[in-house]
């Protein structure tokens, strides 16, 4: 290797070797010069129709690759990706986030350039970045940039959430040292401090002396690096198994003592007795949000809990930190002994059925993911929009090795579809490197479609292998049920879904073969069976109808305090 390389090539290649191969984003004349040594490097350059679906698919691709990149131009460019961003850090999802800014010499003159507030300061967007970033640095000198660039890197493996990196027009060539690219960035591992082996052996106190047991798994266990962990556990006690929404389809949920998601009192019931009576619940990467716990519901009570976070271990109310849960779990496993655990026995499981569903009913919140969770097979990735779909979709049973990304925390509408984006890409990217199949599954409504819709243009010049289902419902059919049921502010144009693909890209004969609609469970159920449908190539497209307020679960919950509300209204104004 040469001793020297050019800024642009050292940061491409770092991502490369942290095994980035695709880097999305918008073209913006601060970055364009970056964007010249992309594809020279190897790399694939993913344009997107707008930052902040750039920003979206970044996520998505992030949450099955471990780690993705994205492009901006300085401030309008930037700024417009700060949603999706802001989405990332909270879901714990490492995004580089790298910005073209204008050249060093233009900000140290306070030159008043487009795309500022013509005011001189050049360092008020890097400030807003550092509320939603784990990390920011600037690269305006070549001496330290390699150090700057390794640092930032390790600061998105080792808190699993974005970082920023401000990269000036006039950077991209400059030489700088290739000297630390032969010494790999890792995440160095927590050394075991003095208290460790006192909290190995409280946790096996606990364990040798529970009565009712169980295992509760949140989505913060995959930016702990503990799923490989975890599923020894449940498989080494055998003891009942629950997910929270984030935490659904990082275990295998046909391992018999795992019975998916806990949903408290919007469950079923014997599943919240248990729960609840536990004396112990060995809880993995909590991530209590209100919508990730059912209204706070779904927490453990401390009394109970032994709580593995980022570098902390919390038995009841006592919190050790400056721990890895990695190596606390590791070294509890390697101790434990079986024979001196509880035999656990969990309730009776929920049997899903649609033996009850007739062909002439229409689709329904009711019947239609029952109809439609057949259709996943191992290795799938389930993508469920925020809405009526995310809320539906937390009751699939899922094949082994299935992912499923649902509405967890930011919530933020049309997510979903350039997320699919990037996870399908993602995942592509992988079965070429393994030889492993899976598909990619986007259930979405039409309220949601039509904040993100463009990217399915991408998706099909991308040729990529992806399925849509969209709910058409008629609008925002989630913000009719917490407020405004008959409002027209819940109302969205109407659009001819079936006519997307032939605009967005694809050939006219593709379109027609590949475009579906189902009004009732008969005809979705003939779609599903279609093999162009489950196993065809390029995007295809599925628009199943439902009524206006039509929801189930927990939104029926929601829906009925409204109408509540609404009833008690009335009655006052009839006194």
């Amino acid at each position: 290797m040469a001793d020297t390389i050019k800024l642009a090539d050292y940061l491409l290649t770092r991502l490369q070797q942290l095994g980035v191969q695709s880097i999305f984003g918008v073209p913006g004349d601060y970055n364009l010069r970056l964007l010249d040594y992309i594809v020279p490097a190897g790399l694939h350059w993913v344009g997107n129709c707008n930052e902040l679906n750039a920003a979206y698919a970044a996520d998505g691709y992030s949450r099955i690759n471990g780690l993705s990149a994205i492009i901006t131009t300085f401030g309008v460019g930037e700024l417009s990706a700060a949603n999706g961003i802001a989405g990332a850090y909270a879901e714990r999802s490492p995004v580089v986030h790298i910005v073209g800014t204008p050249p060093r010499l233009q900000q140290s003159s306070r030159a008043l350039m487009h795309h500022t507030f013509s005011d001189g300061e050049y360092g008020r967007f890097a400030a807003m970045s550092t509320h939603i970033t784990a990390a920011q640095t600037k690269l305006v000198d070549a001496t330290t940039a390699p150090e700057r660039i390794d640092w930032i890197l390790l600061q998105a493996l080792v808190h699993s959430r974005p970082v920023y990196i401000e990269l000036p027009d006039d950077m991209p060539g400059v030489l700088v040292s290739a000297a630390s690219l032969n010494s790999p960035i890792r995440v160095p591992e927590v050394p075991s401090p003095i208290h460790e082996p006192q909290v190995v052996n409280r946790i096996l106190e606990r364990v040798y002396s529970a009565k009712r047991p169980l295992i509760y798994v949140d989505g913060e266990s995959k930016a702990l690096g503990i799923i490989e962990q975890i599923e020894s556990l449940i498989d080494k006690t055998s003891w009942p198994t629950w997910t929270t929404i984030f935490g659904k389809g990082l275990i295998n949920e046909d391992t018999p003592n795992v019975y998916g998601l806990y949903s408290a009192a919007f469950g079923d019931k014997p599943a919240q007795e248990y729960f609840e009576s536990a004396d112990l619940v060995l809880t993995f990467g909590p991530h209590y949000s209100d919508t990730n716990s059912f209204f706070f519901t779904a927490v453990p009570k401390n009394a109970a809990a032994i709580t593995f976070k980022d570098s902390t271990v919390q038995i009841e109310d006592e919190v050790y930190r400056d721990l890895s849960p990695k190596t606390v779990l590791t070294k509890v496993l390697t101790a434990l002994d079986s024979s001196r655990t509880v035999e656990a026995i969990g309730p009776e499981k929920a049997v899903v059925s649609i033996s009850d569903i007739k062909s002439s009913d229409p689709i329904a919140q009711n019947n239609f993911f029952r109809l439609v969770n057949p259709l996943f097979r191992e290795g799938d990735i389930i993508l469920t929009e925020t809405g009526t779909a995310a809320y539906g979709g937390r009751g699939f049973k899922l094949p082994p090795k299935t992912q499923l990304f649902g509405a967890v925390t930011w919530l933020s509408i049309g997510f979903m579809l350039p997320a699919t984006l990037g996870a399908a890409l993602a995942r592509r990217e992988q079965n070429k490197t393994t030889g492993a199949t899976g598909r990619t599954v986007l259930i979405i409504g039409d309220g949601s479609l039509q904040m993100t819709a463009q990217e399915i243009s991408v998706m099909v010049k991308e040729k990529l292998d992806i399925l849509i289902i969209i709910i058409n419902n008629e609008g925002y059919t989630i913000e009719r049920v917490i407020h405004g049921r008959k409002q027209a502010y819940n109302d969205v144009p109407f659009w001819r879904h079936l006519q997307a693909l032939s605009y967005f890209g694809a050939d006219e004969d593709h379109a027609a073969k590949s475009t579906f609609s189902a009004k009732t469970c008969g005809e979705l159920q003939k779609i599903l069976e279609d093999e162009h449908v489950h196993s065809g190539r390029g995007v295809r497209m599925v628009e199943v109808s439902m009524g206006r307020e039509d929801v189930q679960g927990v939104l029926e919950w929601v829906l009925n305090k409204q109408l509540d509300e609404e009833r008690i209204a009335e009655k006052r104004e009839t006194l």
